[in-house]
């Protein structure tokens, strides 16, 4: 699977995925989570939050003070609409092409986000195993832990 890390000096633009997100506001300990309160804490990367992101992330709350403090943090960052039509005709041809190599995506939101990290020449930050196959055949760029 290819992973890229910026040089120093690059101008890297990142998208944190929700499920990187959600377990950094439920305080689980996995590598991805370190890694964004790094980055969140040296403040050298540009990250983004696609819309879809943000909608996925904030759906989950039940607290209404979590939610305010989450949607605080969320709306700093750069926040992008993730659809549109190319973005859509792109994301229907990456899953068709990985449907074709015999990996199915589970989410449909996985593979816009995806779509739009590949089309903007972002890095994607995640922890969820399906981006692993859209790295590997569609050329998206993961950020290295």
């Amino acid at each position: 699977m290819p992973r890229t890390r910026p040089q120093p000096g690059q101008n890297a633009v990142l998208v944190v995925d929700s499920s990187v997100w959600i377990d950094f506001f439920n305080a689980r300990d996995t590598a991805a989570r370190f890694e964004l309160r790094r980055l969140l804490g040296d403040g050298h990367t540009r990250l983004v939050v696609p819309d879809l992101v943000l909608y996925e992330v904030l759906r989950g709350f039940r607290e209404e003070r979590a939610l305010r403090q989450a949607r605080l943090l969320l709306q700093t960052l750069s926040v992008e609409p993730c659809g549109g039509e190319d973005i859509a005709l792109a994301a229907a041809e990456h899953y068709r092409q990985l449907r074709a190599r015999g990996a199915t995506i589970r989410s449909g939101i996985d593979v816009m986000v995806a779509a739009f990290c590949i089309e903007n020449g972002y890095l994607l930050l995640h922890s969820d195993r399906d981006y692993d196959a859209i790295a590997t055949w569609r050329g998206l760029r993961i950020w290295g832990q």
